[in-house]
């Protein structure tokens, strides 16, 4: 008869123990719930260096990038006003193939932020996302808003 008792006492305890640990999930559950906030906001820069990592990607080693070819022409062209509108056309295509809305592509180095391509108002911008790559003496830097 002592055995049977302890059985239960074993059960019993087995069962409170469960019981306070679906007590504890249920509190976690509740406290750890994410904040929809938080990943809008990496969502945002996420997306300016994604774009800029198509732009400056390769697929394999025979490709050849987009940042390349341009800062190759600005370069053969001695970033004379003729390549620079060259680029800016070209970026403009690129950039628009995208379906951005509202962004600013601009060189900072050498031709001293130049804007080569953009869309949208950026003097009323809120939360942009800036993305910088560079390619030889040529920095490039894509802001999204």
């Amino acid at each position: 008869m002592l055995d049977n008792k302890g059985s239960f006492y074993i059960i019993d305890g087995i069962l409170a123990i469960l019981l306070l640990l679906v007590a504890l999930l249920i509190v976690n559950s509740v406290f750890v719930y994410p904040n929809q906030e938080y990943s809008y906001e990496t969502n945002d820069i996420r997306n300016a260096q994604d774009i800029m990592e198509l732009l400056s990607g390769k697929i394999d080693f025979n490709d050849r990038t987009f940042i390349g070819d341009i800062s190759e022409i600005l370069k053969d062209g001695e970033n004379s006003k003729e390549s620079i509108d060259k680029v800016s056309k070209i970026s403009k295509n690129k950039l628009d193939s995208y379906n951005l809305k509202n962004y600013k592509f601009c060189e900072n180095n050498i031709l001293k932020g130049e804007v080569l391509a953009s869309s949208g108002n950026y003097n009323n911008a809120q939360n942009v996302s800036v993305a910088i790559r560079t390619y030889g003496d040529y920095s490039y830097s894509l802001y999204l808003w």
